[in-house]
């Protein structure tokens, strides 16, 4: 939404509405053996390690148009790492596009607003079942700006940068900011669910849960792949080398697993 300036509310001071986005993605695989796993978790761990890892973020913080104070990044043993950047207001440069638009943000590199006294994480957690053959990846991500800008317009980009069977994403507006009469602002932007800030060629790939607060500015979305092709889920063979049972087997097992995780339960 393009606002004029009759349109903008003047604030008295700095806005300092803290918003917060919280990134959950899960990957999923079906390792049968020990090497299966061990090779599993070393090819998550090459492919997100804590330069790259680094590197999304470099670019999440330029999306937001943010300006780098530190960067704290660490690959654990045996597996796992963490990435912490501070971050301040930065210059608006390149082209523009209005933070309070209800839209999916952009995969790279365009500024799109300024923000101050904020930071961005990512943690990875690989893992594995000892006894069902299932190895997952998560990975945790939490974008929290202060300002006018919403860190949901780093979402799209955040989705393209990882492999993604399940995600939960959390929004919240915390705190509030005052209009020159003195009047709190709890929010400075109207948002009904997260899934506004998801592309539509995203969507269609999952289905989507919503569960919000709007009275305490809460949002949260849950997101599943609709689509399942067993051979994505396999590490290091294809279907065609297992036998009918072998396939149902595993299938099943692989989709209680995306389905504990997407409702948040054990199932039996």
């Amino acid at each position: 939404m393009n606002l004029t300036p009759k349109q903008r509310i003047e604030l008295h001071g700095f806005n300092n509405l803290t918003k917060s986005l919280s990134f959950n993605m899960y990957d999923i695989c079906y390792t049968k053996t020990k090497a299966e796993r061990e090779a599993y978790i070393d090819y998550i761990d090459e492919q997100y390690n804590a330069e790259r890892l680094t590197k999304i973020l470099k670019t999440v913080t330029d999306i937001i148009g943010a300006h780098i104070l530190n960067i704290a990044k660490q690959d654990y043993d045996p597996q796992g790492a963490s990435v912490t950047i501070l971050v301040s207001e930065g210059p608006v440069h390149e082209e523009h596009i209005e933070a309070l638009d209800e839209s999916p943000g952009p995969i790279p590199n365009i500024v799109v607003g300024a923000l101050d006294k904020s930071h961005i994480t990512v943690h990875t957690y690989p893992e594995y079942h000892p006894d069902d053959g299932i190895s997952t990846f998560r990975a945790d991500i939490d974008v929290s700006t202060c300002g006018e800008i919403s860190p949901l317009k780093a979402l799209n980009y955040l989705i393209h940068s990882f492999e993604t069977d399940v995600m939960t994403i959390d929004y919240r507006v915390r705190g509030f900011t005052r209009d020159v009469t003195g009047h709190k602002l709890f929010i400075d932007h109207e948002i009904n669910s997260i899934q506004n800030y998801i592309p539509d060629e995203i969507q269609t790939q999952y289905d989507m849960i919503d569960v919000n607060v709007y009275q305490e500015n809460i949002f949260h979305t849950k997101c599943k792949l609709r689509e399942f092709d067993l051979n994505q889920y396999l590490f290091g063979y294809t279907k065609n080398q297992l036998s009918e049972e072998e396939q149902a087997d595993i299938t099943k097992r692989l989709v209680i697993e995306m389905d504990e995780i997407f409702y948040g339960k054990n199932m039996t």
